[in-house]
């Protein structure tokens, strides 16, 4: 039984009342299955899709108002949800309404004593329709997407001659087009209602702007408040959360004959959304029927950066800035007002610095990494040119600011500015990478090293001016290489005998070639960790020791710092730098760079204040701090991050070191999968590996792994069934349960089979009022699923974030792998037993190296 607060309870009454109070005003009206010429709809009136899922009829929003409207509701769904209305701005105020087709073939909402004659109707379809064929052949139908559809028929074929979804209104729905049909000029876009209980046409729209290069744009009076920007080819640009998953699929059409998006829904049976509001937000929900709520998945805008030009042209709205004030200019740019930027206003943005020539005298560009490009309606763009191409073009014409891909999938089509650069901002995780163009001397502040490609002109220039500073600077490298040399050798045997799909040279490491990761200073790293201090440790893992540092801007950071004396440590320092570079995830920790000194290496990582999940759901008091919804988030953003590994990401990478310390959570307890020194990458046609050298953690290693080298996918999803088990209980799978049963996963399945699995959950969470018992027992029974003894039963990632996110019926899960029994102390009725486990799986393996 689901469990509210008092507040919540109080308005799920009044709902729950108000929609009773609809229901039955509509108890004795007919139920229609289309209207045609001769059967209108009368007030009192519904008519319903082919499976009830959707209702049209007249109703009013409130008991204390007479407004009556026609509008389209979920029929199916507790709370009254309308996503469309007809007569939005123009109410009847009684129930004499009618809506009817009249003898131009449109659909009418009018007055009973003007209905016959088309008199004055308050709203209309507006069409202007000819055909040979007789008006009685043209009906009105509700369809199951809730599109209202007038259709003419003709010899058995059907014409639709207007449907609703050409001209929603505050909501979108799965399968409706968003855009413009660029041969008729049909523009469908959103308009938010007035207020809640009022559905006229408000002052928020939410729109795609096919100036330039088409973009999505949220707009208040006209006037853009939130550039959602261009599509990237699986995103919106100012949308990074946004990944195609299990649930929802994107196309998005541009070309001669529309510029569209629209949104499908995989499972008919998930009740979605998008509602844009008058405060300027727009949010999709998902009908939570255990609950009786729409549940957000996502909403936006989200943060001060987002607000259309923030910061001013020219200029980066970074909210990760470890300044305190988020507006930076870009690269070869100054404040155009240095006082209002002085006084955290950057309102006014940024010009290029004075006396800089950009023009063929050395110049070259600045990444930007993790951006909102730039307003491509000012974008001149070639869809056939591929990056190279693209720098070579932007390079060659001296107009040219700056330059990016126009699809980050395929990394083909060129995008380019000539003008001043609006409304950029950096993301945490996922964004394009802007390149900008600075004059000679800027580039070189932003090399790795102290020499480049500068081109002949720019090096002159750097010598002349800095002689003395090169010349120290080539002496202490060639004194840094030779003493270097000497260390490399000491290790070279492990350094090169590395095998590995996508392994690195050590030349590779030491030049931070094809790393694609900042390579950062030893003793800036030092100085950052007050030379590795005990104090700044913040841990001690399987290869080495993780300490926190703050860097000289500020930035707080994590690294990771290989041992000295561990041989296998190289290869998973190696395998780490490899995979995670190349991945971007909410849910997945963020590396920063690396540091790589003779025999020292480290990592660089984003800072995440709250530690490990297993420091909270393993202690007595922290995790009290997570309750069932933060748990719930928890287990949601883990699968996930594991759901991009498997299927999402530019790899297929197996983890095969899932647990509940190398889950991090940051300052709002959000999951980040760290530790990716055991993955590795599969192949697009491999199922499953076998390996002699069986790497992972007792207790969540699946039994094919642990026994037998076998790892797939599943082996995965086993571990993350562990984790989720852990979650719900706070207690270890490694801990004694009850006499006789020694792991939590048997103890589970053994309270499960008699129905009493709610005995093993935290008791915190069944005090909790945010708690949902049936949400509990159902993450236990995903669970179950996940720790099946064969993988082939098991579900796949995509299915268990479907499971997590719906109320469909779960399989009943088989016996689990591992189930152990321990005798009683003293017991030694089972000799083969007493000094040890009995496995239901006799199997072993020659070499197994767990943490």
């Amino acid at each position: 039984m689901t469990v509210f607060s008092g507040k919540e309870l109080v308005l799920m009454i009044i709902n729950t009342l108000l929609f009773l109070l609809f229901l039955l005003h509509h108890a004795s009206s007919r139920s229609l299955n289309r209207i045609t010429p001769s059967q209108p709809l009368r007030d009192g009136d519904v008519l319903l899709s082919d499976t009830a899922t959707f209702a049209l009829g007249f109703f009013t929003l409130s008991n204390t108002s007479r407004n009556r409207y026609v509008g389209i509701w979920y029929n199916k769904v507790s709370i009254q949800s309308v996503v469309w209305v007809a007569n939005r701005d123009n109410p009847l105020n009684d129930t004499s309404g009618v809506l009817s087709i009249n003898t131009h073939r449109n659909v009418v909402v009018s007055l009973s004593n003007t209905r016959t004659t088309g008199l004055n109707p308050v709203w209309s379809s507006n069409g202007s329709f000819s055909s040979s064929s007789s008006i009685t052949n043209t009906f009105a139908k509700l369809l199951d997407t809730g599109n209202l559809v007038l259709i003419e028929e003709d010899g058995g074929i059907q014409r639709i001659l207007w449907q609703s979804f050409d001209y929603p209104c505050d909501t979108m729905m799965p399968f409706m087009k968003l855009g413009i049909d660029r041969k008729t000029g049909l523009n469908r876009f959103l308009t938010s209602w007035k207020s809640s209980d009022d559905p006229g046409f408000g002052n928020v729209t939410y729109r795609i702007n096919p100036t330039g290069y088409p973009q999505l744009y949220m707009y208040r009076n006209g006037n853009p408040i939130w550039r959602v920007g261009s599509w990237t080819g699986k995103r919106w640009s100012g949308v990074p959360d946004m990944t195609p998953n299990f649930i929802f699929t994107v196309a998005f059409v541009n070309n001669a004959t529309e510029v569209t998006v629209m949104y499908g829904v995989n499972d008919p049976s998930v009740f979605t959304r998008m509602v844009l509001e008058n405060s300027g937000q727009v949010r999709r929900t998902t009908w939570q029927t255990q609950e009786h709520r729409w549940f957000e998945i996502w909403k936006g805008p989200k943060e001060d950066c987002d607000n259309f030009r923030r910061c001013g042209s020219n200029s980066n709205c970074n909210p990760y800035n470890p300044q305190t004030f988020e507006c930076v200019c870009l690269p070869g740019f100054e404040p155009k007002n240095p006082r209002e930027w002085y006084l955290r206003d950057g309102s006014a943005g940024c010009l290029r610095k004075k006396n800089v020539s950009t023009c063929r005298s050395g110049e070259g560009f600045v990444k930007l990494t993790r951006v909102k490009v730039p307003d491509t309606s000012k974008a001149r763009v070639d869809l056939s040119l591929s990056m190279k191409a693209c720098r070579e073009k932007c390079l060659g014409d001296c107009s040219c600011a700056s330059y990016t891909t126009a699809n980050e999938s395929s990394f083909t089509g060129c995008m380019t500015w000539h003008a001043d650069m609006e409304d950029i901002r950096t993301y945490s995780s996922v964004g394009q990478d802007l390149y900008v163009r600075v004059d000679a001397v800027e580039l070189a502040k932003y090399r790795k090293k102290p020499f480049g490609s500068l081109g002949m002109k720019g090096m002159i220039s750097l010598l002349v001016v800095s002689i003395l500073l090169v010349l120290f600077l080539v002496m202490s490298f060639i004194y840094c290489l030779i003493k270097n040399k000497k260390q490399a050798r000491k290790h070279s045997k492990n350094l090169f005998n590395y095998s590995f799909e996508n392994s690195l040279s050590m030349d590779d490491f030491s030049s931070g070639k094809n790393l694609d990761l900042p390579l950062f200073d030893l003793i800036d790293i030092a100085a950052a960790t007050e030379n590795f201090s005990d104090a700044n440790k913040l841990g001690h893992g399987g290869f080495g020791s993780v300490y926190k540092g703050l860097l000289s801007n500020g930035m707080e950071i994590a690294v990771k710092r290989l041992s000295k004396y561990s041989g296998q440590g190289i290869e998973e320092f190696k395998n780490e730098v490899v995979l995670i570079a190349k991945l971007q995830h909410r849910n997945l920790v963020r590396i920063l760079g690396c540091c790589i000194h003779g025999e020292e290496k480290m990592l660089i990582y984003e800072y995440l204040p709250n530690k490990s999940l297993d420091f909270f759901i393993f202690d007595r008091e922290s995790k009290l701090q997570l309750n069932w919804r933060k748990r719930f988030d928890i287990i949601c953003g883990i699968a996930r991050g594991i759901l991009y590994l498997h299927q999402d990401s530019r790899l297929r990478i197996i983890h095969r070191d899932l647990k509940a310390s190398n889950v991090l959570l940051d300052s709002e307890l959000k999951p980040k999968i760290a530790d990716f020194g055991m993955a590795r990458i599969f192949g697009g046609d491999q199922i499953e590996i076998n390996t002699k050298r069986v790497v992972g953690t007792y207790g969540y290693m699946s039994p094919e792994y642990a026994m037998e080298g076998l790892f797939s996918v599943k082996s995965d999803v086993y571990s993350f069934g562990v984790l989720l088990l852990e979650i719900v209980t706070s207690k270890k799978n490694s801990g004694h349960y009850e006499e006789i049963t020694s792991t939590l996963v048997g103890h589970i399945w053994d309270l499960w089979r008699e129905d009493r699995a709610v005995e093993i959950v935290d008791p915190s969470l069944l005090v909790d009022d945010d708690a949902c018992p049936n949400e509990i027992l159902k993450c236990i029974q995903i669970g179950l699923l996940c720790v099946q003894d064969y993988a082939a039963d098991r579900p796949t990632m995509s299915t268990v974030v479907s499971m997590l996110g719906n109320d469909s019926s779960l399989p009943s899960p088989k016996q689990p792998a591992f189930i152990f029994k321990r005798n009683k102390p003293g017991d030694k009725s089972n000799p083969s037993t007493s000094e040890g486990f009995n496995s239901v799986n006799g199997m072993s393996t020659t070499m197994v190296e767990a943490r």
